[in-house]
């Protein structure tokens, strides 16, 4: 009795087990409504940062392009800048004239055609500057004095000539400041002199005092 019910009951789980083999189970269900993909918003800050990339780099090439013009409206201003001053200071270039001496004096003798111009232009200038010079070799006493006496004396000379003494201004040096060699007497002969500055603008700090 015994016998044949466990070979009965073998029999039984054996034919559910190749039952259950041949049908294995279904996959769950997916709510295709519910289903997103895991890397959308990765997706969407990729494209994102392209764009942002992208308009970067339209952003930076209008960028050279415009430093690029700006490099040479700057130029051309900074030349026409140079032009316009260099005309200016042509314009108002100072005019510069020698009066020279005999040895030891300050009798003042200037050619006619020369002393007219001269006094012309000392007229009508703003500030006429008189540097007193000597063929001295050291600073003394009596090269300071005829150094001063000569640049006195082309003051008188312009101002007996109509020139405003209110626009004169003088200063003397005793030695050096040779123009010439001073070891001979052609060269002795031209550093005797009082040099003739005539400005046709105020300097910078003439006109701030005033």
């Amino acid at each position: 009795m015994t016998a044949p019910f466990n070979r009965f009951v073998w029999t039984g789980l054996l034919s559910l087990t190749l039952v259950a083999c041949s049908s294995p189970p279904k996959p769950p269900t997916v709510d295709e409504s519910q289903k997103r993909p895991v890397n959308a918003q990765m997706a969407v800050e990729l494209q994102v940062c392209k764009n942002d990339l992208q308009n970067t780099r339209i952003l930076a090439t209008e960028s050279s392009r415009l430093a690029e013009t700006t490099a040479a409206t700057l130029a051309h201003m900074a030349a026409r800048q140079q032009l316009l001053s260099s005309l200016q200071e042509k314009a108002a270039a100072n005019s510069l004239r020698i009066v020279h001496f005999a040895f030891n004096s300050t009798q003042v003798s200037i050619p006619t055609a020369e002393a007219s111009a001269l006094v012309e232009e000392a007229k009508v200038a703003p500030l006429v500057l008189l540097r007193g010079r000597t063929d001295g070799t050291a600073d003394s006493s009596a090269e300071s004095r005829i150094a001063q006496a000569r640049a006195n004396a082309v003051r008188d000379y312009l101002v007996a000539s109509g020139v405003d003494p209110t626009r004169i201004r003088t200063t003397h040096q005793p030695s050096g400041d040779h123009l010439a060699d001073n070891r001979n007497p052609q060269g002795r002969s031209l550093n005797r002199r009082v040099e003739i500055e005539v400005y046709r603008t105020l300097p910078v700090t003439q006109q701030a005092s005033q």
